[in-house]
């Protein structure tokens, strides 16, 4: 195991399709990324694998005045997951949680239209799916993405993160038939901690690595 930062997500996305290397080549493979700072990391991994890369969006349910905690998270395809501990703990009421998921409710239909601009989904029925995020925490948004992915009938689901808690890593092995990580450092702190740079992904750049990997497929 190393400790050493990543560069930056483009730095981390190589080092991750180091570990993917016996999926490169293979026509039923597709990677998606969760925005925004995981489609940097999968543009990289969907290059060196010659996969199609689309996006998957999540979005995480964070607990008022406390954001960056998560009590849960809500994907594509009306899935929600909930932080049962984080709940208990600090007592948070279920309309509390109904007023977060309908605002990000919202916003994850946004960016759908916004990052996708009128393309279809990737189809994953059958094929093995690589879903990638830029790093791993507390876990909630990679597990609302698993479930959700589950219902459109992938063959197989890899879970794939430069950087994870290790403990994380260890709950989020019920969710996939294979997780692939590159460090799980102890401790973890952060996941903006193992980056060198770590500045926010905007949307444009989604929107421009997205068309890129479609044009170099529809080049391909």
């Amino acid at each position: 195991m190393t400790t050493e930062r990543f560069r930056d997500r483009a730095d981390a996305g190589r080092q991750l399709a180091d570990r993917l290397g016996g999926y490169a080549g293979r026509d039923d493979v597709v990677v998606l990324g969760l925005p925004r700072g995981g489609i940097p990391v999968a543009h990289e991994v969907a290059e060196r694998l010659g996969a199609p890369l689309d996006v998957f969006v999540v979005r995480k349910l964070g607990v008022p005045g406390q954001e960056e905690l998560a009590m849960g998270a809500i994907a594509s395809g009306d899935v929600r997951v909930l932080n049962e501990d984080v709940v208990r703990m600090l007592a948070i009421p279920p309309e509390t949680v109904e007023a977060v998921a309908r605002l990000e409710r919202r916003e994850l239909e946004r960016r759908e239209r916004e990052y996708r601009g009128g393309r279809a989904p990737v189809d994953v029925r059958g094929k093995a799916v690589v879903l990638v995020d830029d790093g791993l925490a507390t876990g909630a948004t990679m597990r609302a993405a698993a479930a959700a992915l589950r219902q459109r009938g992938p063959a197989r689901l890899i879970i794939a993160v430069p950087t994870a808690a290790p403990e994380t890593c260890q709950t989020l092995a019920a969710d996939a038939d294979e997780i692939a990580c590159v460090t799980t450092p102890e401790p973890f702190y952060a996941v903006g901690f193992w980056y060198d740079d770590f500045s926010e992904t905007t949307d444009a750049e989604v929107h421009d690595l997205l068309r890129r990997a479609a044009a170099r497929r529809r080049a391909a």
